[in-house]
């Protein structure tokens, strides 16, 4: 576990910002198939454009609201405020940064924001296991110690390792990749295979993710807080009430053709 892949002098190539390329890279190809088979009016230039945008939302997002939780220190730091390349992402603000700008950026090119989300959804997932993968090689958004044989000693220079130095941890980002990649195999391969009306698979996706998500938390040791109460489970319990309620009210299970058969109007 070591954060750099290679160095080339002042040049440092890292794990983090790797898995980020990758994750734009393979997201970009899945988003692109998806815009072609939903007919969905934007050119692979737009597509890029859409998602290049997104991610700059996302990241902005992200570090903010890592930033507000930690104000304490960035106050103090404010030269540490750009350094994400250390860690600091927290994936909540992420979603929220990311899904505003990918609205405005929708709305002012009059394309169905829900039926692109559907397309975005997967792909979104699939990111956000690469991401764990560089926080693992990172060293940062680390768990608890435990006694478990798959506990891991982080290297003592890492930000797990210099708070518990020589202590085996729950490999909590670990764990939440391999949740991350259990839901894009159940979204790519059996559920968009299925007809159901647009924003379902999104909401699919923000509600198992934040079941997974909710489960891990259980297990970090350096998770942002809300007076007593971990803010990614409090966030996921709000996540998931919605998305729930938005399926359950808007029948986004339902299949548009067997609306259409019987004569009901789609909401």
């Amino acid at each position: 576990m070591h954060p750099i892949l290679f160095d080339f002098g002042p040049i440092q190539i890292r794990f983090y910002g790797l898995m980020y390329v990758i994750a734009i890279i393979v997201g970009s190809y899945l988003i692109k198939s998806e815009v072609r088979k939903k007919g969905i009016r934007l050119t692979d230039e737009g597509v890029m454009n859409f998602i290049i945008w997104t991610v700059i939302g996302g990241i902005v997002g992200a570090r903010l609201y890592y930033i507000l939780f930690n104000w304490g220190y960035y106050g103090l730091n404010p030269a540490e405020i750009p350094a994400i390349w250390r860690g600091g992402l927290a994936i909540h603000g992420g979603l929220l940064g990311g899904i505003a700008v990918a609205y405005l950026y929708l709305k002012r090119g009059n394309i169905a924001f829900w039926r692109m989300s559907d397309t975005v959804a997967p792909a979104a997932i699939l990111g956000q296991a690469f991401g764990r993968f560089g926080n693992f090689m990172n060293g940062d958004a680390h768990g608890r110690p435990t006694e478990m044989p798959w506990g891991l000693v982080f290297p003592p220079e890492s930000i797990a390792g210099m708070e518990f130095p020589d202590i085996p941890l729950h490999p909590t980002m670990l764990y939440e990749m391999l949740i991350n990649l259990g839901i894009f195999l159940l979204l790519w391969f059996w559920v968009r295979k299925r007809d159901h009306r647009d924003g379902f698979i999104f909401a699919a996706y923000i509600t198992l993710y934040s079941i997974g998500r909710f489960f891990v938390e259980h297990f970090r040791a350096d998770s942002l807080m809300i007076a007593p109460l971990k803010a990614a489970q409090v966030v996921s319990i709000v996540a998931i009430v919605i998305a729930v309620a938005a399926i359950l009210k808007g029948r986004l299970w339902e299949a548009p053709i067997l609306l259409k058969r019987s004569g009901r109007p789609r909401k």
